[in-house]
């Protein structure tokens, strides 16, 4: 049924994401070899990614698309990843098999959206919703979590990518939508040609510096930066994204395979942490509030949780690339405390509403007079000052 979808409808999907969020975010202190707040023993690797692409990112992604369609039927695709998230740690195959109905709703979704205009942008959208599908089916069959990554790469950056294209619509120049659609074709072949070959990655590196190098080129966020408050901030973040989808790109062409661990953590972690979460981040105030109906104010102390993502990857790369275990796990804790840091600040941001505007109390100056004295204690009722 369309119409708008209520409140009540939302809240219980978007806690499921909450709680993938959660399970996520401890396996990763347990993979780090780290205190943990519940013990995982031996969990796959594999598990967490699972959780945290799907489960967490996944949700969001699909929630927001799904209000944008206002169709109730369609609550199912994101309630479905987040179930299957929560479940994966007890029921792998019953968890991977949610996923998969998640993820082939979301292809559904998008095809609902595109009859009503299909535009480059969408294509694109529709190309990252179909290597999502792909990503999971893999994982389902068993394979490697190293080979299905640029499937996962290729849901995440072709959907934000193709959103960013539906933002800036208007103000592209002549051609650019049609760059875009061009690269995100050349990166869908050239990862199922890595899947079918089993090698080849450093092309698709060099397609992600290609889309890197579009956002810089074409992204409303270039010019943003140098405005104030929350287009400053949201700019911000999409610029580290860049730069982090850039950073894994170049990591993917020098480094080649992805079977080595110094070159496999960077990455992944700079495509799901450093570009992904940074755009979550630089939408959550504005994306956030038209999904759950709740005000979500820009406050500056959302700086905090963006700067020290940005810092708390730099460390764990670094001592990753260098061998220094201690300096590695550092940065991965400092990654999981940033991330809890955001969502805590959100949510103490959405609760306590918009700021309180102080009234503006009349201005004193002195202003010359014509007859070249001062009159003291004038206020500036014209709003100068």
């Amino acid at each position: 049924m369309a119409g708008p979808i209520p409140a009540w409808m939302r809240w219980p999907v978007l806690i499921t994401g909450g709680v993938c969020l959660i399970i996520g975010l401890n396996l990763a202190l347990s993979l780090l070899g780290v205190w943990a707040p519940v013990p995982s023993g031996d969990t796959d690797a594999a598990i967490h990614g699972q959780v945290m692409t799907f489960g967490f990112a996944g949700t969001l992604i699909c929630l927001e698309r799904v209000i944008a369609l206002r169709e109730k039927w369609a609550l199912i695709a994101p309630a479905a990843l987040g179930i299957g998230g929560t479940i994966l740690l007890f029921e792998p195959t019953i968890g991977r098999a949610f996923h998969a109905v998640g993820m082939a709703l979301l292809v559904a979704v998008y095809w609902r959206l595109a009859r009503r205009g299909l535009t480059a942008a969408m294509s694109i959208q529709i190309l990252g919703a179909l290597f999502g599908l792909g990503a999971v089916l893999l994982w389902w069959t068993g394979a490697a979590t190293w080979a299905i990554i640029p499937w996962i790469a290729g849901f995440f950056v072709l959907t934000i990518v193709g959103e960013r294209v539906e933002l800036a619509h208007l103000s592209l120049p002549a051609g650019a939508e049609r760059l875009a659609w061009g690269l995100a074709l050349a990166l869908s072949f050239a990862i199922v040609a890595v899947l079918a070959a089993g090698r080849g990655g450093e092309f698709v590196g060099v397609l992600f510096l290609a889309q890197a190098a579009w956002l810089a080129r074409y992204d409303i966020a270039r010019t943003t930066v140098r405005s104030a408050g929350l287009p400053q901030y949201s700019a911000a973040n999409m610029l580290a994204a860049m730069v982090w989808l850039a950073i894994a790109g170049a990591t993917w062409v020098l480094g080649g395979e992805l079977t080595a661990s110094p070159v496999y953590d960077t990455v992944v972690h700079s495509l799901t942490i450093g570009f992904t979460i940074s755009m979550i981040m630089a939408h959550a105030p504005i994306i956030l509030p038209a999904v759950l109906r709740r005000p979500l104010p820009y406050r500056p102390i959302f700086w905090v949780p963006a700067v020290l993502l940005n810092a708390g990857l730099l460390i764990r790369l670094i001592g990753d690339v260098r061998g220094l275990t201690v300096t590695w796990q550092i940065g991965g804790a400092l990654l999981v405390a940033t991330i809890l840091a955001f969502v805590i600040t959100a949510a103490a941001s959405s609760a306590a509403g918009p700021p309180k505007v102080k009234k503006r109390q009349p201005e004193f100056r002195d202003e010359p007079r014509a007859t070249g004295g001062l009159m003291i204690g004038r206020p500036d009722t014209k709003g100068r000052g």
